[in-house]
């Protein structure tokens, strides 16, 4: 068995990974129903679309001036801000987990190999 998976650091990386994509995942699809309600016109006064509107507010807001927004019908809009930090946020997660992935024990052996892949590829 690969020493590097039997290691004591190997549970709390897994589990952090974990959260990293849980998160991810509410965050994505909290924007994707943004994206869709604003895609589809809904009233901004509805419960729902008032709810999903604030929470996504803090994710798509730095955002915002990237791109214009385009009006397809009068009050639908294709929020291209949103799909943009979908985009972004998906990158930082996998980032994220890549860092955490660089704290897992990897033994000697596994290491040299590991070193001389990357040799061959620069």
């Amino acid at each position: 068995m690969n020493s590097s998976y039997t290691s004591a650091s190997t549970k709390p990386i897994y589990h952090a990974t974990q959260i990293v994509w849980y998160v991810l995942g509410l965050i994505e699809i909290l924007l994707a129903f943004r994206f869709v309600l604003k895609l589809l016109g809904a009233n901004s006064g509805a419960g729902f679309t008032s709810f999903v509107y604030g929470i996504t507010y803090v994710f798509a807001e730095p955002f915002r001036a990237v791109f214009r927004n385009n009006t397809i019908i009068p009050g639908s809009v294709f929020e291209w801000t949103t799909l943009l930090a979908m985009v972004v946020y998906w990158v930082l997660a996998l980032g994220i987990i890549k860092m955490f992935l660089m704290g897992k024990t990897v033994s000697t052996p596994e290491a040299a190999v590991k070193l001389d892949q990357q040799e061959k590829t620069q």
